[in-house]
């Protein structure tokens, strides 16, 4: 018996797969985007550590100087990149399972052209899988990777945008007739069993399950009311108390070895230039200096917000000013933290001159786990470059 006898859904047919394969057509390109976006705002161009993909030769070129605004810049890109991932796993699901039976078609190579077709599907279907599942375990904040999460993630998108490209070119047409209900025979049951359920009940349940997704998750970037809906994000429930500044904590101190000692009395900011002298600041005269408010989100990467936070301190340019720095310096940023990514960043010198070494929060001393005695808050920029428990900031780059 041919073995696609086995495959008796009448759901499948090729205008239920192509209505799938038309809503990632449009979804999963604007991942891509969003990814590459994502990518751009660690400004790869400043080099490590901002750059986590060193060695990605022609790979890794920057699209542009990411902006210091609008503040919610890098919190529109990120919260569609990953919650649009979410929500599209019903559809790629559902893809998977309509085209099941051409897995078996025989013989499984009819052409050169044909093994190339089918070699380009193992690379669309593997990479999409690949990103997918990094991007949820990224979510989760369960780096069960044989690397960087960073670098697999961006690798892993590229290999993928290659293989879709070579599947539009070769399957557009295809996807048109599909629509139509035309063609697409391997697709069809040759028995079908009693329909228990009709393609546009079938597609509907589809759209149910990526509105479920949706639904838990979304609330930790939207924040407000709406965190407590976020039933699958980490960063989801009710926000912290007032002792910890009354919004979400990323990476708490203890986690990043970080200790009362120090940041106490004997904490220092040094501010510097590259090829030059060296200002040494202690708390109570970096507070002595002019104080700026901003009201500013930050954004992270697992695609969370903390919503907008009054933060009150000192521009970057008037500290940038102690040691005759110029507009157009850029800022390497050093944390006292001990452990995990991120322990030092550069900043733009756009980012420089929009952005605040902040000591309060919402009228309130930073709370140790936000960054006490003074962080890094710059509008659009990632999370990871707001940089908590500052001890050293260098104008201009290093030789």
């Amino acid at each position: 018996m041919d073995v696609k006898e086995h495959f008796r859904s009448p759901v499948r047919g090729p205008r239920f797969t192509s209505v799938l394969g038309l809503v990632l057509l449009v979804g999963m390109p604007v991942l891509f985007v969003t990814g590459l976006l994502s990518y751009t705002a660690y400004n790869p161009g400043l080099g490590p550590p901002n750059d986590r993909t060193p060695d990605a030769g022609l790979l890794g070129f920057q699209l542009f100087d990411w902006p210091a605004g609008p503040s919610w810049l890098y919190w529109l890109t990120q919260s569609v990149h990953v919650i649009g991932g979410f929500v599209l796993i019903p559809v790629v699901l559902a893809k998977l399972w309509s085209v099941l039976p051409k897995l078996f078609v025989r013989p499984p190579v009819t052409s050169v052209l044909h093994a190339l077709d089918r070699l380009s599907l193992l690379f669309l279907v593997g990479g999409t899988l690949f990103e997918l599942a990094t991007g949820v375990l990224n979510t989760q904040l369960a780096y069960w990777f044989p690397g960087s999460f960073y670098r697999l993630h961006y690798y892993g998108a590229w290999v993928f945008a290659a293989a879709l490209a070579v599947h539009i070119a070769t399957r557009f047409a295809k996807l048109r007739r599909g629509l139509r209900d035309e063609g697409g025979e391997e697709l069809r049951a040759v028995d079908p069993s009693e329909e228990t359920i009709s393609r546009r009940g079938a597609v509907a349940l589809v759209g149910a399950g990526s509105f479920a997704l949706f639904a838990v998750t979304a609330g930790q970037a939207i924040g407000g009311p709406l965190r407590r809906t976020a039933l699958l994000a980490p960063r989801g429930g009710a926000d912290p108390g007032p002792e910890q500044n009354g919004f979400q904590i990323n990476k708490p101190a203890a986690v990043r070895g970080i200790t009362a000692r120090d940041t106490g009395e004997g904490w220092r900011l040094s501010v510097q230039k590259a090829d030059g002298g060296t200002v040494r600041l202690d708390h109570a005269q970096l507070r002595a200096m002019t104080q700026t408010t901003a009201r500013l989100p930050i954004a992270c990467v697992e695609g969370w917000s903390t919503g907008n936070q009054d933060w009150r301190g000192v521009r970057l340019t008037d500290l940038a000013r102690l040691v005759d720095a110029g507009a157009d310096d850029d800022m390497f940023v050093e944390s006292l933290q001990r452990t995990g990514a991120f322990r030092a960043v550069y900043l733009r010198a756009n980012q420089v001159r929009a952005g605040l070494l902040a000591l309060e929060v919402n009228g309130k001393p930073l709370s140790l786990d936000h960054g006490y005695p003074a962080r890094i808050i710059v509008p659009a920029a990632p999370g990871v470059h707001q940089t908590k428990w500052v001890t050293r900031l260098t104008l201009g780059r290093p030789a």
